[in-house]
């Protein structure tokens, strides 16, 4: 009797399972993803940036199109959406960061979308600090600037 026999008939029952298992869970996904998330724009953005010198972190909120300086750099968003927390991707931001050197220039480091679900995708990483999106926010307890 050959050894592999009984586990290739084994095998025979379990794949057409496993295939039937697989169709089952990407037609939910397509049917998920079918439907677009709604998205809503949101008035702030919340960051967090670590200071590497002195290892602080710490959160602040930054309103929609206003400048907010976090060490040497300075972080503009420019828009801030959210989705239901069962929807993918979740929050996400437009954000446009400039560096002010040491001979008092500005100089544009990054543009681009950041995602508070993958952090590491496209933090801002300066030599001396790193800032990320948390997340979006309807209101914040920073009062708003003054236009």
């Amino acid at each position: 009797m050959n050894r592999r026999g009984p586990v290739r008939s084994g095998l025979k029952r379990v794949v057409p399972a496993l295939l039937v298992g697989l169709c089952a869970a990407n037609a939910a996904i397509a049917q998920e993803t079918a439907e677009p998330a709604v998205k809503t724009a949101n008035p702030v953005a919340e960051f967090s940036g670590i200071d590497k010198i002195t290892g602080r972190i710490i959160t602040f909120d930054v309103y929609i199109d206003e400048t907010v300086q976090f060490g040497a750099l300075q972080i503009t968003p420019r828009v801030c959406y959210s989705r239901a927390q069962n929807a993918p991707p979740g929050s996400s931001t437009f954000v446009e960061v400039d560096e002010i050197t040491l001979d008092r220039k500005i100089r544009r480091i990054f543009t681009g979308w950041m995602f508070a679900d993958s952090p590491g995708l496209n933090a801002i990483e300066h030599a001396v600090y790193d800032v990320w999106l948390k997340g979006c926010k309807a209101e914040s307890e920073v009062p708003p600037p003054q236009s």
